[in-house]
């Protein structure tokens, strides 16, 4: 981020949507939209010529879609894009795809200005954004579909400390920094340090990808499972 402003690149491919998001998020201090695609190959392209900082990502396009757009940007090596998708449906297998793809959140198309705005600013920074409730059904829609949990990635919790682990665990679940010091009765700033190990320890983006990695390797189930 150049002086402090979140660049951010709108991929949708209706018009007036690119310029509706246009025009809010070019209102607010410290964001300033830098280029519009009109869908998910072009978002790719305008990632790689424009260096963004968040992509708005719509997940329905024709063409190449916002999962599969949202795919290729993470995992272009040294990638540190962070995608924000956008839906008109809050439907589990779209946000599920879209995370398993690499997206940092998730947000639907009718949101206020001032959500959408706060959206780009909390992914900007690397936090998650899931809220509560879509955290508990995202838990069980991944607990049912990982539910034999992937080997390689299994193999990667055993470089964790064990309150590495637990740390891992209530990100997972939606808390914060400051619910888990609470929980764990340790300073805040003792926790960000352990999220922040955990993160260069299994090579993840943030908070949001290291939430996806413990449903994936069946760290965290929904209660009573």
């Amino acid at each position: 981020m150049t002086s402090g402003t979140i660049r951010v690149l709108i991929a949708d491919d209706q018009m007036m949507v690119r310029q509706g998001f246009t025009v809010l998020l070019n209102a607010e201090p410290g964001i300033e939209v830098v280029g519009q695609a009109v869908d998910g190959a072009d978002a790719v392209a305008k990632v790689a010529e424009l260096s963004p900082d968040v992509v708005l990502m719509d997940i329905r396009m024709p063409g190449t879609g916002g999962i599969e757009a949202t795919r290729q940007l993470t995992a272009a090596a040294g990638s540190t894009v962070k995608v924000l998708v956008l839906t008109t449906f809050d439907l589990d297998e779209y946000v599920y795809e879209a995370l398993r793809a690499g997206a940092s959140g998730f947000l639907l198309k009718d949101a206020s200005a001032d959500e959408l705005a706060e959206a780009v600013r909390v992914v900007a920074r690397g936090d998650a954004l899931l809220a509560p409730d879509l955290t508990k059904r995202l838990i069980a829609e991944f607990s049912r579909l990982s539910a034999t949990p992937r080997s390689p990635l299994k193999e990667r919790v055993g470089t964790l400390t064990e309150r590495e682990t637990e740390v891992l665990a209530h990100v997972a679940q939606g808390l914060s920094n400051a619910e888990i010091a609470v929980r764990l009765v340790v300073a805040e700033q003792t926790v960000k340090t352990h999220v922040s190990r955990i993160l260069v320890k299994l090579g993840l983006r943030d908070r949001t990808q290291a939430a996806v990695f413990a449903f994936d390797t069946g760290l965290v189930r929904p209660s009573g499972h």
